[in-house]
């Protein structure tokens, strides 16, 4: 922590020496290509500094407070292809735009493992975006669930309210999150632990598929999920919005109020929202009881834009409260039942009733559940040197994690982990000299936990990371070359800790049952990453992509130290500190068509792991499956023995994204996608053979019509249907049963479920929406989306509840995913800027 006291000083120290410095802005006017008339609201964006400016009624647009240096500007507008232009910024800088009429979007630019702000087409590594239009378009309960159907992308299910993300077939720590700039640091590890971010609060994704370590570190070996939020808006303006969100099958309201502005350089932004939903439902389990949530969110920003750069500071803060489906019926009717414990009742002692149906719309959790917050302040720093500059972004994180699974004491958390975190990242970024860019810098974390609850299963820890890293890039003609290398260490510390054998609660060493469940540690990891790849033009329309990378990852606290009966699938974990880290290699190409009318591409990749870890089931001398009978005694059971271990994986896979987009039809589009991935032990017996998780086979398909105007009162219009079909998985990580407590003696029907392959499906869906306009402003933004049209039953390979118990009543097992859902959003825009020509 002193090091990164030492590193924010002198980065505190270095940002004000450069204030005397010649004012610098660029300016211009925005047109039509046809028409040769201003175009007004167009946004005039400059990623890499974080400024902005908006066209006026006679096309005019004028940035200040502009570092000198070169930079690449994107123009944007609905209506019109983004433009993107390199452009060297030095004293009063003049640069027109002139923008071409397209209901399709053919550019963007992305700031996710690249040394600046790029072109996306010019960027060697797979990349995937989702935008503020895209987000609005479609409906989702939280912040992985919005982007579970992106090409490459899913997402490991808890129901409604959990989504852990998975990038081609990886996930848990091996999916980074970057959120406000920075690194989510949490408690990934853990199977029922999602990301903690407010959906709402998320302007655009940016998604980084394959190693992103030479950029982030351990951790990043999959790739980055980066939640990008808005920018801060032009000098003098005033906006916010107000959303409302309806669901009709969870009774979910997500209620938000937003209000930014910036004036003479200082910027500032203000916002709350509040999301509750009960029970979901489907036509096979009805109410799914207990995977009610609510979360309430807060977040703000100042900051200071000046002729040196910029330094702002952002705060924001998470608060959900969710349920944990066990899916335990009653045998006669099926119906899902609570867990309760009445003095009256059985002694006191835990059981289960059949809940009203008030209970089963209620939008209040049950035990089990789980409150999870997030604390974080955020601050961010860029600041000119010669006509290169230094950014600096630091960030301070606490994350606690309560889980009361005892109705008998229903609020005391059995289960809490709470940590304190810290992230810094200082880099330089050197002007770009003939087409050649570069950056260096060092960055890493730190990270304190303890346990605060009853049960462990990890012991107290902190590690702290840190890593040197060094990223180029080159242009030679059509071709675009980009490279970097990075070093890193990790040193991890577990700490001693003893606990009661009966029960698994905190012990002193001499007490009577002591267990010293968790002898202390120290491990240290280092990695080398490396990156090199290139794209290049085969044509204006044409492009070709490749790279190889290098990736590492460093065991997390379970891998390394877990002994306990893991809580969420009833084994008993041991980890193993001697483990090694990961290592990965995977080499990426690319084709792609951005084109008028069609925009296509096709990303194929290969990826290589060694020392890949995994839990693999122990067995006795009879070969038999290890049982651990420790915590009978606190009605936990026996529970199957499994330990941390490592060997070599592969995966291998692709994704198709075809965009048709007729501009002889501009009333028609037609989107789809396909994402395939294979992933297995090598070497490895049938039972271990496939790894858990890997998503199936998955096809989209979307029919949009767009209209820019429906009469006087109606603009941006748009209707589309849809359509999403997911084949059966047929490679089943055997094992994985009887990681989630099933057995043939004690569970046969689900453990041969589990087992078997997990059947495809078809989902359609449908969506309208468009701006209500009068008098020439944008009054609201209505939106409606009816996703799962034909209220099909299904279960998701990648949801936890397919382990579920079985319903007697109909034979069948697990608990199936949401029925039919419909989505009402409105938006209502809000400007109080002055008056503008």
């Amino acid at each position: 922590m002193n090091y990164n006291f030492t590193l924010i000083t002198l980065f505190y120290l270095l940002l004000f020496s450069f204030s005397l410095k010649a004012q610098n802005h660029l300016s211009g006017v925005v047109k039509d290509s046809k028409s040769n008339k201003p175009i007004k609201g167009a946004a005039i964006s400059i990623r890499d500094i974080n400024i902005a400016a908006y066209s006026d009624s006679l096309g005019r647009y004028d940035i200040k407070n502009i570092p000198g240096g070169v930079y690449l500007v994107d123009i944007s507008i609905a209506g019109y292809a983004t433009k993107i232009e390199s452009i060297a910024v030095k004293g009063a800088t003049r640069k027109d735009f002139v923008l071409e009429s397209s209901a399709f979007q053919l550019k963007e630019v992305i700031v996710t493992g690249v040394t600046m702000a790029t072109d996306k087409q010019k960027a060697p590594i797979a990349i995937t975006t989702v935008n503020a239009a895209d987000l609005l378009e479609n409906s989702a309960t939280n912040v992985i669930d919005a982007i579970a159907k992106t090409p490459g992308v899913s997402a490991i299910t808890d129901g409604q309210s959990i989504a852990k993300p998975v990038i081609r077939g990886l996930g848990y720590n091996r999916v980074l999150t970057v959120n406000d700039g920075v690194q989510q640091v949490d408690q990934a590890w853990f199977d029922e632990f999602g990301i903690e971010a407010d959906p709402d609060a998320v302007n655009k994704y940016e998604i980084l598929k394959g190693p992103a370590s030479l950029a982030y570190g351990s951790d990043a070996i999959a790739g980055v999920i980066n939640l990008i939020p808005d920018q801060p808006l032009p000098d003098g303006q005033v906006k916010g919005d107000i959303l409302y969100n309806y669901q009709s099958n969870n009774g979910l309201m997500n209620t938000m109020a937003h209000l930014a502005g910036t004036n003479k350089g200082i910027s500032w932004s203000a916002r709350i929202d509040n999301t509750r939903a009960h029970a979901y439902q489907n036509k096979y389990d009805g109410y799914v009881l207990n995977s009610q949530f609510s979360n309430f969110n807060a977040d703000g920003t100042i900051g200071l834009h000046r002729k040196w750069g910029y330094t702002q500071v952002h705060a924001s803060y998470f608060d959900m409260q969710t349920g944990i489906v066990d899916g335990t019926r009653d045998s006669t009717t099926g119906v899902m039942e609570r867990q309760v414990a009445y003095p009256q009742l059985n002694n006191g002692a835990p059981t289960y009733v059949i809940p009203t149906k008030q209970e089963q719309t209620s939008y209040t959790p049950f035990v089990i559940n789980q409150r999870i917050r997030h604390t974080k302040i955020v601050w961010d720093n860029s600041a000119a040197v010669g006509d290169g500059r230094i950014k600096g972004i630091f960030s301070w994180q606490k994350n606690q994690r309560q889980e009361a699974n005892d109705p008998t004491i229903p609020n005391t958390a059995d289960i809490y982990y709470s940590s304190n975190a810290a992230t810094y990242d200082v880099r330089y970024i050197a002007p770009q000299i003939n087409g050649f860019d570069f950056s260096g810098g060092v960055n890493g974390v730190y990270q304190s936990s303890q346990s605060l609850g009853t049960l462990m299963l990890i012991p107290n820890y902190n590690f702290f990371e840190i890593g040197a890293f060094a990223i180029a890039s080159k242009k030679i003609g059509k071709l675009n070359l980009t490279g970097g290398i990075r070093y890193d260490t990790r040193t991890f510390n577990g700490i001693d800790h003893w606990v009661d054998s009966t029960n698994q609660a905190p012990a002193a060493p001499n007490a009577v049952n002591a267990f010293h469940e968790f002898p202390g540690f120290t491990s240290r990891f280092s990695g080398m990453s490396f990156s090199f790849g290139g794209t290049y033009d085969l044509s204006k329309t044409m492009f070709l992509k490749a790279n190889i990378a290098r990736g590492w990852r460093a065991p997390n606290v379970a891998e390394c130290a877990a002994n306990g009966v893991h809580d969420g699938t009833v084994v008993y974990e041991i980890g193993d500190p001697t483990l090694k880290p990961e290592t990965s290699l995977e080499e990426d190409l690319a084709f792609g068509v951005n084109a008028k009318d069609i925009d296509f591409e096709i990303d194929l990749f290969n990826n290589r792991i060694n020392d890949f870890i995994y839990a693999r089931g122990l067995k006795t001398a009879s070969g038999l499956d290890s049982i651990n009978n420790s915590l009978n005694a606190a009605g936990l059971g026996a529970a199957p023995v499994y330990k941390y271990t490592q060997g070599q994986a592969q995966l291998y896979g692709g994704e198709i994204a075809v965009n048709i987009h007729p501009s002889t039809l501009p009333w028609v589009q037609l989107n789809s996608t396909l994402s395939y991935v294979m992933g297995g032990l090598l070497h490895a017996p049938d039972s271990t053979k496939y790894l858990p998780f890997v998503p199936p086979t998955r096809v989209t398909a979307d029919l949009k019509f767009p209209f820019s105007t429906l009469g006087k009162s109606i603009s941006n219009a748009y209707f589309k249907v849809g359509v999403l079909s997911c084949f059966e998985q047929e490679k089943i990580y055997r094992q994985y049963a009887i990681y989630n407590g099933l057995n043939t003696a004690l569970t046969p029907y689900e453990y041969a479920a589990s087992t078997a392959a997990t059947k495809g499906y078809i989902l359609f869906n449908m969506g309208a929406g468009g701006d209500i306009v009068s008098n020439g402003k944008i009054v609201c933004k209505l939106y409606l989306i009816c996703n799962n049209l034909f209220n099909t039953a299904y279960i998701d390979y990648m949801s936890r509840f397919k382990y579920d118990p079985v319903n007697y009543t109909t034979g069948r097992v697990g608990v199936f995913n949401m029925g039919r859902n419909l989505s009402i959003k409105l938006i209502i825009p809000l400007d109080f800027s002055p008056k503008t020509i």
